[in-house]
């Protein structure tokens, strides 16, 4: 089977996690520079095979769009480009960075690493993917 992948599309930095190959779990994969995602894109799918893309949807909390949005939505444009035959899933991405720092705090990750805004983008795409992946059991 193929691995699904998750993208939490940020201005600076993006996180990504990914489902082992039978997908029955997500896992933390990196947190890329968002100027060279697609140079790390394009090396990861040319070694594994990804069948999905679930790319986080940010909202502000009313449901509002928040202003990432656009920027998302051009990236999203760009996979499609690149990729036609993997199909991108948009999933809502509130409050996945609260979820990532109560996970780590309970995890009992030191203050110094809760810190660490890489890691919780990383999280953030595991929740996202979590999310999307209980919503979409076979």
């Amino acid at each position: 089977m193929s691995r699904v992948l998750s993208i939490d599309y940020g201005v600076r930095r993006t996180g990504l996690a990914v489902t082992d190959p039978l997908q029955i779990i997500a896992g933390g994969l990196a947190t890329v520079s968002t100027p060279s995602l697609m140079d790390y894109l394009k090396a990861y799918v040319a070694r594994e095979p990804v069948e999905r893309f679930v790319v986080g949807l940010p909202k502000q909390t009313n449901g509002r769009d928040s202003e990432n949005l656009p920027r998302v939505n051009q990236f999203v444009k760009q996979l499609q480009r690149v990729w036609p035959h993997i199909p991108v899933d948009m999933w809502d991405e509130r409050y996945t960075s609260v979820l990532a720092h109560k996970a780590m705090l309970e995890s009992g990750i030191g203050r110094k690493a809760r810190q660490n805004k890489a890691l919780v983008d990383e999280i953030s795409a595991c929740i996202i993917l979590q999310g999307w992946m209980e919503a979409h059991r076979k």
